[in-house]
């Protein structure tokens, strides 16, 4: 919110080359989804150019040429308005009855919006949109998008007072207070929206149109949402007419008493027996689990079916394509084997601590006896499941994800991993973070993510550390140093334009690119993040793989896919048209017992799957045997349509869209205008180029600077004995230290080297990930400067940097190192003396630093560690931050109004404790850098305590306020 605002204003906009006093007739608007009240107003306006009319978009519903005409006609008084003088248009659907119905007010609003820019008339008039269809933030941010200034959504006001008059609600609360909760929360959601895209103010928003459509097709796209993509074609006016006409008959069109009326069931978001169709549904999740529980083909060919009903009833994109059958099948004894296609199935990236300890083991346990791949997802790994079980079985997973959050990344987590995510999204919920209740974090959860158990973790929405494609390139090698072994994948969302991220992808060395459809599962999301965010992977997987053949650069990188993938037909499908890996998530946990309570967020889930309740989790039923049953049934399925198809191997199968076809669909009326030749296309290459990953990346790592201090400390390695190895540096060295604590790691695990065993001594500058996931037992010490993404992911090692004996700039007063220091760490000291640049310390989960000030957003969603910072910060100081503790000296006297308060208290330093760890912190900063400020404050100490200032989480005070009277409660029941 510090740097969003959805202030806007309302009416004619002037040159912006002049000014003008009649630049300034414009009404501002705090909001852009205003109340009855406010709308009264803006109609009752009556100043010189600054005059509101009402255009009504209600339409005849005797047939379909008057919904057409009615958009004519709404076009064709817009402009009248505009030439009567009037600087507002209300474009307003009340007085609906049985002879008119509404216009659906996108329609309306994105109309009026192009015709007035073909007219030149756009920046004349600004948009109410006064509807009783809007309703939901998605409603409010389309009609923004495409237009409106401001919404007014009178029906979800009605329908609040009309609760509030039945007592419907459990809480007494007055009608106008909650019309202002409803608002509150639809303005956060609108911001939300717009924070995710990157977009600031509501103005830069409005008109925007980042959206693409999904079945419409391209004489209704150019004349009414004019640019917005839409690579499938689909219905026209005509239909869409047609359905609102079929809506309002619905309503209007019979003869009925309104105590025996029936309203349809909804359910978007649960199923309903007469409501909203779901893929996972009662008949799916039974037949499934009967079929893995008693490995039964018959019954997972019921469940396959029940699936694939989807291609009648038109759910999916997949659902309305099939096979091009050739004349020359083969006989399936002829298809690569079951056990070799599993290998290209991965289960979904599900955190633990999301779910159960039991039901996240039994999935890795599962996935590596069939040589695939589990995920870990964004909450760590405890390290014990890095060695084998007593019967051979492994909980380790292959792929461990790096997330925004970080929680649980060390180098020996990821040293542990065969594949390394970063996910750049979620395909359930785009540009967002994570957000895990505290009630979900116990002591093994709080273990694990290095962070403290009862206190709520919080991703950020995007990694700190990626804000171009080359800082992508960047993690990415940074990944491949920390284990040279793992391949490095990117999770990304099918959106358009994702084809591009791809290219980019596979030019920064990334050797998976993961697409994620917008249906993939999520426990935890806001419900207004379900909907209306990514698109099907079909889309994404189509794009991907012919931007990466038509650049040549398909060859060199894995495409993945997920996103409610099922059955043999879903994977056929996504080979075709380019993936030649597989990802399940939702299936594997129904497999396990799952049976879709959507109550993961609540710790309640009664099959011990999402939740940490030690006694529901004793109800966890799941084996191993299930998920392996499902994936070999797939594979068995798959291995069918590819004997019909006259295909031997998956590789042969990669982006052969000339084995697919749109479906026979004549039977629905919405079918016709379905056009995939934008999503078949295969891209017309010389022979030879790729359509398949067939060449490994060149990382490069034989130029690391690693390489010849893994030459100088091998003994040290391996016998413990201390070696100091003195080197100078320039920024062209990358990622310093971070092979080094890979080999150490790979050796002593999480334990590392005793303390200070191999001591490096750097002079120059260091160049970005400087120390990055450094191990313990690492210790060093640069005299110079560093670039950023300083000690990213520190995992025990010790850090020391000042300038150099020969610089003649006063450090306290200069940026000794980059923009986002500490992202991630998790253990280890680091000593600076100097001020550090933005994001100093983000999502810092257990090391100690001092350093002599910060630039913004210091201490961002900081979960655990200490930091000391002698100096002066910048804005919005301690933002999301939930755990931990920070130390500022406030000299100036003006920290708190650089603070962001929302989650921190501001104390005076006091308590024993905290006064000995603040000085043992100073003390060591003074005596390895010599930092001049921190021997002034040592040598006045009595008097220079009372200007520090304690950065306090309030969930982290209580839940140690409340271990504390356990602890006492403890004492006195052992005392008797």
């Amino acid at each position: 919110e510090l740097v969003t605002s959805l202030r806007g204003t309302i009416g004619e906009e002037k040159n912006l080359f002049s000014e003008t006093p009649e630049h300034c007739r414009q009404i501002t608007l705090r909001h852009p989804v205003i109340t009855d009240l406010d709308l009264a107003r803006i109609k009752s306006s009556s100043q010189k150019n600054l005059t509101a009319k009402t255009i009504s978009t209600l339409f005849d519903p005797s047939g379909t040429s008057g919904f057409k005409d009615s958009l004519s006609r709404i076009n064709k008084e817009a402009s009248e308005a505009i030439k009567e003088g009037h600087s507002i248009l209300i474009l307003s659907d009340r007085g609906v009855d049985e002879t008119h119905a509404p216009l659906p007010s996108l329609l309306a609003t994105s109309a009026v919006h192009h015709h007035l820019i073909r007219k030149g008339e756009r920046s004349k008039a600004g948009i109410v949109v006064e509807t009783g269809e809007a309703r939901e933030v998605a409603h409010f941010a389309a009609l923004i998008g495409y237009g409106a200034a401001a919404i007014n959504p009178y029906l979800a006001f009605a329908t609040i007072r009309n609760q509030i008059s039945l007592k419907e609600f459990e809480t007494d609360i007055a009608a106008d207070k909650a019309i202002h909760n409803y608002l509150s929360a639809s303005h956060k959601g609108i911001l939300k929206i717009m924070s995710k895209m990157g977009i600031s103010t509501i103005q830069s928003y409005r008109g925007a149109q980042i959206f693409e459509a999904v079945g419409l097709n391209q004489s209704i796209i150019d004349e009414y949402f004019t640019w917005t993509p839409s690579r499938i074609g689909g219905i026209g006016i005509e239909e869409i007419g047609r359905e609102y006409i079929s809506r309002h008959s619905f309503g209007f069109g019979t003869k009925r008493n309104s105590a025996n009326l029936e309203v349809s069931q909804g359910g978007q978001y649960q199923w309903r027996r007469d409501g909203e169709y779901h893929m996972w549904n009662p008949n799916t999740i039974a037949s499934l689990q009967h079929a893995v529980r008693e490995n039964s083909w018959d019954s997972y060919e019921q469940f396959a079916d029940f699936v694939d009903q989807e291609t009648r009833i038109l759910s999916t994109i997949r659902g309305l394509l099939d096979f091009k059958k050739p004349n020359n099948p083969i006989s399936i004894s002829e298809v690569e084997p079951a056990k070799k296609i599993v290998r290209r199935f991965a289960t979904g990236a599900i955190s633990l601590g999301s779910i159960s300890r039991e039901a996240h083991e039994t999935m890795a346990i599962a996935m590596n006896r069939i040589q695939a791949r589990s995920n870990t997802g964004e909450g760590g790994e405890d390290h014990s499941r890095y060695t084998s079980d007593p019967n051979g079985d492994s909980r380790n997973s292959a792929i461990k994800q790096v997330a925004s959050g970080r929680f649980g990344v060390t180098i020996n987590y990821l040293t542990s991993a065969k594949d390394i995510q970063i996910k750049m999204a979620q395909g359930s919920k785009p540009g967002e973070g994570g957000q895990l209740p505290g009630h979900k974090v116990d002591e093994y959860i709080g273990g694990v993510r290095n962070s403290t158990p009862g206190v709520e973790l919080i991703s950020p929405p995007p990694h700190h550390d990626i804000y171009s494609i080359e800082d992508l390139a960047q993690l990415i090698h940074d990944l491949k140093n920390a284990n040279p072994e793992a391949r490095i994948h990117v999770k990304l969302v099918a959106e358009a334009g994702v084809g591009t991220i791809a290219a980019g992808v596979s030019k920064g060395h990334g050797d998976v690119v993961l697409i994620s459809g917008d249906t993939g599962g999520t426990g935890a999301s806001p419900e207004s993040s379900i909907k209306h965010a990514g698109l099907p992977w079909e889309l994404g997987v189509a794009e991907t793989q012919q931007v990466l053949v038509m650049n040549d650069l398909r060859g060199r990188i894995v495409v993945q896919v997920d996103g409610q993938i099922k059955t043999g037909r879903d994977v056929a499908i996504a080979c075709l048209l380019g993936a030649e890996e597989f990802g399940l998530a939702t299936g594997p946990l129904i497999a396990m017992g799952c049976i879709m309570l959507r109550k993961c967020h609540l710790n309640t889930c009664s099959v011990g799957i999402a939740t940490q309740d030690p006694e529901l989790r004793e109800k966890f039923t799941g084996k191993p045997e299930h998920v392996i049953n499902y994936f070999f049934f797939i594979a068995e399925q798959l291995r069918k349509i590819m004997a019909d198809l006259g295909i031997k191997k998956m590789d042969d199968m990669v982006g052969r869209t000339d084995l697919l076809d749109k479906r026979n669909l004549i039977e629905h009326w919405k079918t016709e205008g379905v056009d995939f030749s934008q999503l078949l296309h295969m891209p017309d290459v010389p022979e030879g180029v790729a359509r398949h990953k067939i060449i490994d990346q060149d990382h490069s790592l034989e130029k690391a600077l690693d390489n010849e201090l893994l030459k100088d400390a091998t003994v040290s390695i391996d016998t413990g004995k201390p070696i100091t190895i003195t080197k100078d540096i320039n920024n062209s060295y990358r990622t310093v230290g971070t092979i080094l604590s890979h080999t150490i790691a790979k050796k002593y695990g999480e334990d590392g080297l005793p303390e200070d065993t191999i001591s490096l001594d750097f002079s120059g500058s260091g160049g970005q990930s400087f120390a990055a996931f450094l191990s313990k037992g690492v210790s060093i010490d640069l005299k110079g400067d560093s670039n950023d993404y300083f000690c990213k992911g520190l995992s025990g090692g010790k850090v020391v940097i000042r300038p150099h004996e020969k610089s003649t700039f006063t450090p306290e007063e200069n940026i000794i190192i980059g923009n986002v220091a500490l992202y991630g760490a998790t253990g280890g000291q680091v000593f600076i003396w100097g001020i550090a640049g933005e994001r100093f310390a983000v999502r810092n989960s257990g090391a100690e630093a001092v350093v002599e000030g910060v630039g913004d957003h210091g201490c961002e969603y900081m979960t655990r560690g200490t930091v000391v910072i002698l100096g002066p910060t910048g804005r919005n100081f301690a933002a999301g931050m939930s755990g931990g503790e920070a130390y500022v000296f406030d000299e100036e006297g003006n920290f708190e109004s650089l603070c962001n308060k929302g989650l921190v208290s501001l104390e005076e330093v006091s308590e024993e404790k905290d006064l000995k760890d603040l000085k043992r912190l100073i003390e060591l900063h003074k005596n390895y850098t010599g930092s001049k400020n921190a021997e002034r404050i040592l040598s006045d100490w009595n008097s220079m305590i009372s200007k520090f200032v304690k950065v306090m989480p309030e969930d982290y005070k209580r839940v140690l306020a409340e271990r504390e009277a356990q602890q006492e409660k403890k004492t006195v029941s052992a005392n008797g």
